[in-house]
């Protein structure tokens, strides 16, 4: 007989007033696989997992552990059952120890005392069988993001485990963070655990999925084992249409250059020469540590200027500062938009009317209120933001709806230069398609536009013209045919090869 499935479910759905947010899903999890969770933004992905790790309790359906049908009361009573979810908003407690973190609530004790030797003992010991090399004495606000999700992770292993969900886990990760948590992922398969992975980062799949379940608009599409599928099977299915469909076709018509960059240096970044031109679209490739977002945060006066020097047509600007680049027709739109972008307590109609009033709405020494609602009503409209959400805070929105009010506030601006760093992070394809066709829209109307990005499908597909940064320096410029993944990755390590 079979081993029933760790946990499954059978017509699940959820429904709040006017929204049925999952829809008859079917899904299992097997002992000792990896089972990825894959849709857009508002597909059900959350909504499901809400169940699956007792933060929420079905309208309809049937919710099984071990083949037999359970009621999740409670986040407590799913990890009572093995089930433990590490959510991309940890539960930490900055100012306490990892030790203390660890076995908050369940503090080992000698009489009526806490026994904080044993504790930091034990502690030590669950992070050492999962391979993660932290002190257990420091404070939770001392450690990097990788080590604070190593400390949730951690707290999962106190009780019998035998579910652990992961949602979108290498969002904030490096490159190497990331081969360290797959390493421990591939190694707690091996030892029989069941790990539901949600992520959009298709290309992670191949390494560690074993199945792949597609969710849209609240109902499952299919579930797929990974080595019979591929991305752009994958993306067909998750967004309705085909993958050549996900990337515009931008004209190119590549007019003056409008921002020369000469033996450029700040902090890792060391003597980069470049040219950004109208009418097209520069992609910077590389790296986490390659310099390529450091470079451009130099230009805006993000960061400081060691040496060399920035013409915007023929003018030096170099080491003004980021408001007075802004004024002279340069726009950074930020990879970190919840930090450095969007103020998140803020509605994304608040956030955009701030930019217009000092942008395109802030000539003269009064504030224009007709003509600001008249111009953010067009910029939502233009960026495709639904009315319903505008007036929303947009800590409340999701990650495509935030990156849209992102992209709202650079319109809000008279730019001739657009640098998008990581523009898409986080978002999911039906919403990179829309903000894509911005990109695309920009370059045709002859602004110029730096495209940053960590991602190679899409810089190979959006960008004319092509810099791979390594190490600091630009180790090679690729365009047209020549921008293939081959190519751009065996530039990845090479420092010495200064093409452009």
């Amino acid at each position: 007989m079979s081993q029933p499935p760790l946990i499954s479910t059978q017509g699940l759905s959820k429904s709040y007033p006017g929204v049925r947010a999952l829809d008859s899903v079917d899904f299992d999890l097997r002992a000792g696989e990896v089972h990825v969770l894959f849709g857009e933004n508002g597909a059900g992905k959350s909504t499901l997992i809400s169940l699956l790790a007792g933060a929420n309790s079905p309208t309809e359906g049937q919710l099984c552990i071990d083949g037999e049908e359970v009621t999740l009361k409670s986040v407590s009573d799913a990890q009572e059952r093995g089930i433990y979810t590490v959510f991309q908003e940890f539960s930490l407690i900055p100012t306490m120890t990892v030790a203390e973190n660890i076995f908050l609530g369940r503090e080992p004790r000698v009489g009526p005392f806490i026994d904080h030797r044993k504790m930091r003992r034990e502690a030590e010991r669950l992070l050492a069988e999962r391979g993660f090399e932290i002190d257990p004495t420091l404070t939770v606000a001392q450690l990097t993001r990788a080590q604070q999700q190593m400390v949730e992770i951690a707290k999962a292993f106190h009780g019998d485990l035998s579910v652990l969900i992961l949602d979108e886990p290498t969002a904030s990760l490096s490159d190497r963070e990331v081969d360290n948590l797959f390493d421990f992922i591939l190694r707690m398969r091996e030892a029989g655990l069941g790990i539901i992975y949600i992520s959009h980062r298709i290309n992670e799949f191949a390494r560690i999925a074993d199945r792949v379940t597609v969710l849209r608009d609240g109902a499952r599409i299919a579930t797929v084992e990974m080595a019979e599928t591929n991305d752009a099977a994958l993306i067909e299915m998750m967004v309705g249409r085909a993958i050549e469909d996900i990337y515009p076709q931008i004209s190119r018509n590549p007019g003056d250059v409008v921002l020369r960059i000469s033996q450029l240096s700040t902090w890792g970044v060391h003597g980069v020469d470049l040219e950004v031109r109208r009418g097209e679209v520069l992609g910077v490739a590389g790296l986490v540590g390659s310099g390529k977002s450091r470079m451009f945060r130099a230009i805006m006066g993000l960061l400081p200027v060691s040496g060399g020097r920035v013409d915007l047509q023929g003018r030096d600007i170099t080491g003004l500062s980021t408001r007075m680049m802004m004024a002279a027709g340069l726009y950074y739109l930020t990879s970190d938009r919840k930090h450095e972008g969007l103020s998140l307590t803020s509605s994304a109609t608040e956030n955009v009317s701030v930019d217009l009033m000092m942008g395109r709405c802030g000539d003269g020494p009064f504030i224009q209120h007709r003509k600001i609602a008249r111009e953010r009503a067009r910029i939502f409209d233009h960026v495709e933001l639904p009315e319903r959400y505008r007036s929303k805070v947009t800590a409340q929105l999701s990650g495509g709806n935030q990156q849209k009010a992102l992209f709202a506030k650079s319109f809000s601006h008279d730019t001739d230069i657009y640098i998008f760093d990581e523009p898409t992070v986080g978002v999911d394809m039906g919403t990179r398609s829309a903000l894509y066709r911005l990109i695309g829209e920009l370059a045709e109307d002859g602004k110029a536009v730096v495209l940053i990005s960590s991602d190679l499908p899409e810089v190979m597909n959006i960008a004319h013209r092509l810099v791979v940064m390594a190490g600091g320096r630009i180790s090679a410029e690729l365009e047209g045919d020549d921008i293939t993944e081959s190519a751009i990755l065996g530039h990845f390590f090479n420092e010495t090869e200064a093409t452009a």
